[in-house]
């Protein structure tokens, strides 16, 4: 009888410390994301200051009056503002209490200065002004990093060729103005028609980098889902009312539409008001431009888009660009293409491998502007 309550008793706090490590553990993981309370931040904040009073009063030589920053930095990033107003109101009452036992500025070192007291200042309006900011955004720091790494990742997955059948090579590269992570390029694609279609849309958004990364990011999610949900000729159209719609400031793109039939090499390309794509003919061995005629996204409503037809034969490869990697201040679009077709000459025989990397590399490595790099090639 009295084995068996002990195995009950042990039995019970096995369970409840099960649900103390779980209850521990999802606490843990709340706050990393920032969706659990900041109390525990601020209770460990809140007891550093009368540590970091103690250890001034004590030893001023290594503790100075002007380490309360270091709390008040760490609560700007921490804490919600009612909170960051108390570590404040704890902090202020530290400087005061230090100035009284420690005495006047005058009489010797380590103590609480007229510069002391600004330079804490500074810290805790710098830290309050980040705190409302986090407020209003409704994103704790702890999360921000995350969620522009999830966002990223996202426009990277979108950008993601499909596997091609047997007799075909695809590569792209994107490289964002600045060596950023956010890119006012993007790429949609997708195979449609049973498997037996490529569609592909190269788009070049209004701006570079980080300003136009926020718009590349909803204007790739709404192309994905136009994609293969309309047919071909209705794609363009479509984009071009959803861009006016968002009524941007600095709302407009350029765009190609690739729709190429994977088993007869025939292709249709639409542009709206994008350079014109690159074919190399592998029988003559030279570069064709192929362009649709169509005006830019978002510009006015009822455009209309032309499309440019033609054939990949064996060994021919089609590539599309954007304006970063052919347009410079000192550079003509002409003498841009010249140079990219004249870098790619030299894989025709070395092999296409990561060809589309490297003629970033060659033609705009240093340009300060977002570039993207498209290459469909069919097998000898």
């Amino acid at each position: 009888m009295a084995g068996a309550r002990v195995e009950t008793l042990l039995a019970r706090m096995r369970m409840r410390s099960h649900r103390g490590r779980t209850a521990l553990r999802k606490s843990a993981v709340d706050y990393f994301r920032g969706d659990a309370s900041d109390w525990l931040a601020f209770i460990g904040l809140l007891l550093t200051v009368p540590a970091i009073a103690f250890g001034t009063l004590m030893l001023p030589v290594w503790f100075s009056p002007a380490a309360l920053v270091l709390p008040i930095v760490a609560g700007g990033l921490l804490l919600r503002p009612a909170s960051l107003l108390a570590l404040y109101a704890a902090s202020a009452a530290a400087l005061i209490v230090e100035a009284l036992v420690l005495g006047p500025y005058t009489q010797g070192p380590a103590r609480v200065t007229p510069g002391t007291v600004l330079v804490v200042a500074a810290c805790g309006f710098f830290g309050l002004v980040i705190a409302q900011f986090r407020s209003r955004v409704g994103v704790p720091w702890r999360r921000g990093g995350t969620m522009l790494f999830d966002l990223r990742e996202r426009i990277r997955v979108q950008s993601k060729l499909p596997a091609l059948p047997r007799g075909w090579h695809r590569e792209m590269a994107l490289r964002p103005a600045g060596g950023q992570s956010f890119s006012g390029d993007f790429v949609v694609a997708a195979r449609t028609n049973g498997g037996r279609t490529l569609e592909i849309v190269l788009t070049d958004v209004s701006g570079k980098g980080m300003e136009a990364g926020s718009r590349a990011l909803l204007l790739s999610g709404a192309f994905g889902g136009l994609l293969g949900a309309l047919p071909p000729h209705g794609f363009l159209p479509a984009a071009n009312g959803y861009l006016l719609r968002q009524d941007w400031d600095e709302g407009f793109a350029t765009s190609i539409h690739l729709v190429l039939d994977l088993e007869t090499g025939d292709y249709e390309l639409l542009s709206a008001g994008h350079l014109p794509a690159l074919q190399l003919c592998a029988g003559t061995g030279r570069w064709q431009e192929k362009s649709g005629e169509g005006p830019l996204l978002g510009v006015y409503d009822g455009a209309e888009f032309t499309p440019a037809r033609g054939n990949l034969r064996r060994g021919d490869v089609l590539m599309l660009f954007t304006d970063g990697l052919v347009e410079t201040a000192d550079r003509e679009i002409s003498e841009g293409i010249d140079r990219l077709t004249g870098e790619a000459d030299r894989y025709v025989s070395a092999g296409w491998e990561g060809a589309a990397w490297h003629l970033i590399e060659k033609v705009a490595k240093d340009v300060n502007d977002d570039r993207a790099l498209l290459l469909i090639r069919r097998s000898p």
